[in-house]
């Protein structure tokens, strides 16, 4: 199997796409901070692992977001796949494509040659089976004849360029995002949804072939490229990394359409979960994906799967950066002081005293005057005494122009120092603190 490599770049601050401001309508400048890396080779295993600890990709840039002082703070969810229970809303959707792809001369025609019996019917009554509906109208599903008034047709297919499926990006990011034309190109498609670094592999789950690494997921209509979503197919999960449909069918929620077949792929694949990517609770047109239920939200220091109900949806209402782990040591820590006579520090005062900088602005730019993300502190990075009493940073495998050795055998490792974010100990250091001890012990680090 090919080397994972990754390249890093750092920690950055800038503006963000989510969110403005309530009272000019304009982004807040230098609002969102994450920490990148890229790479051109990674395994499907090492990115499951980084997904699992809050990182998501764009191309072959991966980044993982500081929570604590993301402006619109980005907490990963993922969905048991096997559990999902469509609401009434998205399985009227579904029923509503199906109705439309069909026709009404096929399902009258198909009542008489294809009876269904009592039972059948009793049970389409009263359930709703998410296998069977989401692929009722897919031309390999039609029980003929009669033809249907569409033939409808979705394939998964390698993550490959095609003219066709920019002609959709094209017009997607025109009518959905309001982009110039100017500012769509095929480059930037190619490098945004056709670009990944993921090695495609298979495996065998229970008998049967599992593909893994970058797909498309695409829907035509009549021979028509309809809609098109871009997926990570992980050892654990089915991970949406884009879903683009075309102007001409806007009315018929391609993004319910497409999460629910995601879903389903999921369940029939063997993935168990399926990642919708971030959830932004205070972000209003990103809350739908709570609509997918039961949904987990990661914990950004414990890396805990916490429901994302009760407890967690009451906090997020009231404060942008929650971590229940965080929240219930605190809890502890209050009792217990005040038990002894101590002051009863609130959770506010206890963020600033645990938390320097607050915001992104603050932190990008201490980072770029020289500070260490060590002293920076970032929720769910590896301290350096984590660091030193779990792993052998030394043993890290590097490569500097095609020669691969391990760090420790560089001539300037012994004079480095971790909190040096600028020498080779310090950008290594920062690197597999952020990735994590499961993702670190697998990558080789590029570096020059």
């Amino acid at each position: 199997m090919a080397l994972s490599c990754v390249q890093p770049f750092g920690y950055s601050s800038e503006s963000c796409g989510y969110c403005k401001d309530a009272s000019s309508g304009q982004r807040r400048p230098n609002s969102r901070a994450s920490y990148y890396f890229s790479s051109k080779s990674l395994s499907v295993d090492v990115y499951q692992a980084l997904v699992d600890r809050g990182w998501r990709r764009s191309g072959t840039i991966f980044y993982k977001p500081d929570v604590l002082r993301h402006c619109c703070p980005h907490y990963t969810i993922r969905l048991p796949a096997a559990e999902l229970k469509p609401s009434k809303d998205q399985r009227r959707t579904v029923n509503k494509w199906n109705d439309f792809v069909l026709g009404d001369d096929y399902k009258k025609g198909a009542a008489k040659l294809h009876p269904v019996s009592k039972e059948e019917k009793a049970r389409l009554k009263n359930g709703f089976d998410l296998l069977q509906e989401i692929r009722r109208a897919d031309i390999d599903n039609v029980k003929r004849p009669p033809e249907p008034a569409h033939r409808f047709e979705v394939t998964l297919e390698p993550a490959g360029f095609t003219v066709e499926k920019f002609e959709l990006f094209r017009d997607y990011q025109s009518h959905v995002h309001k982009e110039k034309p100017s500012e769509i190109s095929q480059s930037g498609f190619k490098r945004f949804l056709c670009t990944s670094p993921l090695q495609q592999t298979s495996r065998q789950v229970d008998g049967k072939s599992q593909q893994l690494g970058s797909f498309h997921q695409c829907y035509r209509l009549d021979g028509r490229l309809i809609a098109m979503g871009v997926l990570d197919l992980l050892p654990h999960c089915v991970s949406g990394v884009y879903m683009l449909y075309h102007s001409d069918y806007e009315k018929w929620q391609f993004g319910k359409l497409s999460a629910l077949r995601e879903a389903a792929l999921a369940i029939e694949g063997g993935y168990q979960y399926y990642y919708m990517g971030y959830y932004i609770h205070s972000c209003t047109k990103m809350r739908y994906k709570g609509d997918y239920k039961p949904q987990y939200v990661l914990d950004p220091e414990s890396y805990d799967w916490d429901p994302l109900d009760g407890e967690l949806k009451s906090l997020l209402d009231k404060k942008t950066y929650v971590s229940l782990s965080g929240e219930r040591a605190r809890k502890g820590f209050a009792i217990s002081a005040t038990s002894e006579g101590g002051v009863d520090m609130t959770s506010s005062d206890d963020d600033r005293a645990r938390w320097p900088l607050p915001t992104a602005a603050e932190a990008g730019e201490a980072v770029r005057d020289g500070m260490s993300l060590f002293d920076l502190k970032i929720p769910g990075v590896m301290t350096v005494e984590e660091m030193e009493s779990t792993l052998d940073l030394g043993s890290t495998p590097i490569r500097v122009r095609g020669q691969l050795a391990l760090a420790k055998h560089l001539v300037s490792w012994e004079d480095g120092d971790i909190r040096q974010p600028h020498s080779i100990k310090g950008i290594i250091g920062e690197l597999v603190a952020c990735l994590g001890p499961e993702a670190a012990s697998q990558i080789v680090v590029e570096l020059g």
